[in-house]
């Protein structure tokens, strides 16, 4: 029995990391960490996504679990149309913060190796004014939410597959929060990968950094609108 047990949540967490690979967490993280030039805020972003997508799977989980609610198809069905629109406003804000921005051409002169002769290169630069709230905690605050609504979205199917494998209550609360520790591990790895070349990006190629980020933009309203459409004609 207790080997089951240990193979169900080992089970679990492997779920978990999987899960945080889901293509509307993926897009999702991407409209963060493409406004992030730092690698290090950028994984911060991960961590609070998967912090705000597990605590919303323990409160959903913990209250299904006790009261013994059914979410239906169509209950489930509008929580992931919740999700559809708001890709889309993620994508619509990174896409209104880029043409707010003044570009400003010019060339100085740029070294690749330290004591190599300087040679010049041509650069867009932003001269807008830096985020008044660019602190850890306006940082972490909107990816949390995010994630809390994606956690939502995704506790009936996460349910289903609890209560059919698992028959003690306390056992299942377990597996949520082994679940919900995958999905943190497994949102850092893909926000960490997604920041490298990001990174790379930003310190060594001005202009393209920006095409990048609108490519994010347009990519998350595209795929929000899609998403919503295929909710609407199956679900809702």
């Amino acid at each position: 029995m207790e080997h089951s047990l240990v193979a169900v949540l080992g089970l679990g967490f492997l779920l978990g990391l999987k899960h945080a690979t889901d293509a509307d967490h993926v897009v999702a993280v991407t409209t963060f960490v493409s406004q992030e030039r730092s690698l290090l805020r950028s994984c911060w972003i991960g961590l609070f996504w998967g912090t705000g997508h597990s605590l919303s799977l323990a409160v959903a989980g913990t209250l299904i679990l006790l009261f013994k609610i059914n979410l239906s198809e169509r209950v489930t069905g509008w929580l992931e149309l919740v999700v559809a629109v708001m890709l889309v406003g993620l994508g619509a804000r990174v896409l209104y913060q880029l043409s707010s921005e003044k570009l400003k051409l010019h060339r100085h002169p740029h070294s690749h190796v330290p004591g190599k002769a300087p040679h010049i290169h041509w650069h867009l630069h932003a001269s807008g004014k830096p985020d008044e709230h660019s602190g850890w905690l306006h940082l972490s605050l909107r990816p949390l939410v995010v994630g809390m609504v994606h956690g939502a979205a995704g506790t009936g199917a996460l349910m289903l597959l609890v209560l059919s494998t698992i028959q003690s209550s306390v056992q299942a609360l377990l597996y949520i929060l082994i679940f919900g520790i995958g999905s943190i591990a497994g949102m850092l790895v893909v926000s960490t990968l997604l920041a490298v070349p990001l990174h790379w990006a930003a310190r060594n190629v001005a202009s393209g950094y920006r095409f990048v980020q609108a490519a994010a933009g347009v990519f998350s309203c595209v795929f929000g609108v899609w998403l919503a459409a295929d909710i609407l004609l199956t679900k809702v």
